[in-house]
């Protein structure tokens, strides 16, 4: 597994080799692992700074109500912005973690003040400024 975590382009012949079985026997383990879900798909690692994407954040946001409907209506509307990469539904004080990518901070200040700024459940946000990724494993 940690192969192909690591290399997720790797050829079945290169697996194979690495993992001390025949090509055959390591095929069929892949496609059952991809059958079982294990494995549920492939990414390319890309250059955000190449996509344009300057400005990244970390942004806890509240709600005012503690429902499943205001849960259900804030993820429905969150799904719809396309500078949320990441939404989580975590404990805490707040109820959601969300990894927000922008060109810059001018952007940034758009989808804060017009997306989340104007959501009815939110209560609070709270803004997290990346400066920098000395480890990031995700695809």
């Amino acid at each position: 597994m940690q192969v192909l975590s690591d290399e997720g382009r790797i050829s079945n012949i290169e697996l194979a080799e690495k993992v001390g079985l025949s090509p055959s026997a390591c095929l069929r383990r892949v496609q059952e692992l991809e059958r079982s879900g294990v494995i549920t798909g492939y990414r390319a690692v890309v250059d955000r700074s190449k996509r344009g994407i300057g400005f990244v954040a970390y942004v806890t946001v509240g709600l005012n109500q503690h429902t499943k409907a205001a849960q259900q209506a804030f993820e429905v509307a969150i799904a719809d912005a396309p500078e949320v990469v990441e939404c989580h539904n975590i404990t805490g004080a707040v109820e959601y973690l969300l990894r927000v990518e922008a060109t810059d901070l001018v952007a940034y200040k758009t989808f804060h003040t017009d997306v989340l700024g104007v959501l009815p459940q939110v209560n609070a946000i709270t803004s997290f400024v990346v400066m920098g990724s000395p480890k990031d494993l995700r695809a």
